[in-house]
């Protein structure tokens, strides 16, 4: 190659860089990302974002660089936020730039296409939620209210023969209800076929959804090796979820379907009033709106169990290691509800105390600690930054959470904090308004999932005392309060006392059990 070749190509290349540097000032307007990390070439920070508990890593990097601390990986932009005023700017107020969510093969693989809450922003998304939310928001969390007061009662009579096996009572007692309320399906064992599925489809989501932790997430073309490939852990791990949330998709569907087609009574459910509203099978769309009905269902199974399940456990462990809270309530209980019933949702009012528990069981044992990432549209500014379209946005709401100069003494549970002249105040950051998201992209089950908590704290505390765990000499032991790793967080050490508070307590969960019971059987005959 001539000189003149080799001057001509470095020409083309100063041009060519040049020209992307002008084209990138146009389009940044002359700001700068987001601090971070110094990343390598290429790899950008690929070995800079943390894996393990990251909640604490990137609340440790904030301090250091700032509330809003900015990544790149492979050319893709991570941005944390680590402040509530920050968060509620970026997701609230633009709320339309940044309702969506980063579709990457992670999704597919696990299986978590089907959840329509990590759909990206647009008509497909707006359809899911919109059938979704009109048999969950206030009034349909009210005329619900049976079937999740039912199962409190007999998660209760589980909780009394058997307390040994709390999170199993409770992922069965959730499970159960939610599974009702979506399918018209009552199961009436721990290993039903259904719960095993729902099981199988959480573990993708929980496992599989972490960044960093398959590399196929960057070197998609990994998705190819078949299972029976040395080292093919991952791809096993995937056919697995993805036929889980098949059939969590497809099963229950062609069994309401099956019933309401063979002129049997279908049961009164969201899916039975969903299907009746189906298009004509030759109508264009009804293949779409199948596909709706299928997504919402399955989606409601998920979110409305597993989410709950860890909140409770969370506040069960609270509750063993901070007996004062207990008394407290339970002095409230008495007074307001009386020995002779079991709460309910009409009590909620006068319920303070134990509504100040809910929000803070919700606030000490966050259980999604990075929230749910959301995803620009559109290019951004983000106080005096510039936030490219299609960045990731992640919450750190551990991090919110605990901040000490909002929550003082952040590592205890004390609900006294929410509690002002005896009432709920509002001198204080109330948790409710940032636990269940952001924007457009809020929880839309948020009303039955606090109206579940209420139900549930209530009638455990009205009727038993939660202690610490014994050993085999009946010494108490000591439990640390810790967080498992995963995108969904449920406490690592869960293991506490139950007792029933008294004989009158004991029998008052057995009498409102077997009522709860033959209402079951009636409502299936």
């Amino acid at each position: 190659m001539s000189l003149v070749d080799l001057l001509f190509l470095l020409l083309l290349g100063i041009l060519a860089y040049v020209w992307s540097a002008v084209r990138w000032r146009r389009r940044s307007r002359g700001l700068s990302f987001p601090p971070g990390p110094t990343g390598l070439p290429v790899l950008g920070n690929m070995f800079d974002i943390p894996i393990h508990k990251p909640w604490y890593a990137y609340r440790d990097l904030c301090s250091k660089y700032g509330d809003i601390l900015h990544f790149r990986i492979f050319g893709q932009s991570i941005v944390v936020l680590g402040s509530a005023d920050i968060i509620r700017e970026s997701l609230n107020t633009g709320s339309t730039n940044t309702a969506s969510r980063k579709q990457t093969i992670m999704l597919e693989l696990t299986g978590e296409s089907l959840n329509f809450g990590f759909m990206p922003y647009g008509r497909w998304w707006s359809r899911h939620r919109r059938a979704f939310w009109q048999h969950f928001d206030r009034d349909a969390t009210i005329a619900s209210g049976p079937i999740q007061r039912d199962m409190t009662h007999k998660f209760l009579e589980r909780l009394l023969k058997d307390p040994s096996n709390l999170k199993e009572h409770m992922r069965f007692a959730f499970g159960r209800s939610v599974l009702k309320l979506a399918y018209g399906i009552d199961v009436s064992a721990e290993k039903d076929e259904y719960l095993a599925v729902m099981d199988e489809t959480l573990e993708g989501a929980s496992e599989g959804l972490v960044p960093r932790k398959f590399l196929v997430e960057y070197l998609p073309f990994l998705r190819y090796i078949q299972t029976w490939f040395p080292g093919a852990r991952p791809q096993r791990l995937f056919a697995k979820w993805q036929q889980a949330a098949e059939k969590l998709k497809d099963m229950p569907y062609d069994c309401v379907r099956k019933c309401m087609e063979s002129g049997t009574e279908a049961p009164q459910c969201i899916m039975s009033d969903l299907i009746a509203g189906l298009p004509h099978p030759r109508e264009p769309s009804y293949h779409e709106e199948e596909d709706i009905v299928k997504n919402v269902c399955a989606t409601a199974f998920l979110a409305g169990s597993d989410t709950m399940v860890s909140t409770l456990l969370g506040a069960f462990v609270a509750l063993s290691l901070y007996p004062d809270v207990q008394k407290k309530a339970q002095a409230e209980l008495d007074a307001v509800v009386g020995p002779d019933r079991l709460p309910d949702y009409s009590d909620q009012d006068s319920l303070v105390y134990i509504g100040a528990i809910v929000r803070e069981a919700l606030r000490w044992h966050i259980v999604d600690p990075l929230g749910l990432p959301h995803c620009t549209i559109d290019d951004d500014e983000l106080y005096g930054y510039f936030i490219p379209a299609g960045t990731v946005l992640l919450p750190n709401m551990w991090a919110i959470m605990h901040d000490p100069e909002t929550y003082p003494d952040t590592e205890a549970f004390r609900p006294e904090r929410y509690i002002r002249d005896g009432k709920i105040g509002p001198t204080i950051r109330d948790p409710l308004s940032l636990v269940f998201g952001f924007g457009r992209r809020i929880c839309p089950g948020r009303y039955f999932a606090l109206a579940g908590l209420f139900v549930n704290i209530a009638s455990v505390l009205h009727v038993f005392y939660i202690g610490p765990p014994v050993d085999g000499g009946g010494r108490p032991v000591e439990v640390t309060p810790g967080m498992t790793d995963g995108a969904m967080s449920y406490p690592e050490d869960a293991r506490c006392t139950i007792k029933p508070r008294s004989p009158k307590a004991e029998a008052l969960i057995l009498d409102s059990a077997r009522c709860a019971w033959l209402r079951t059987v009636a409502n299936n005959n």
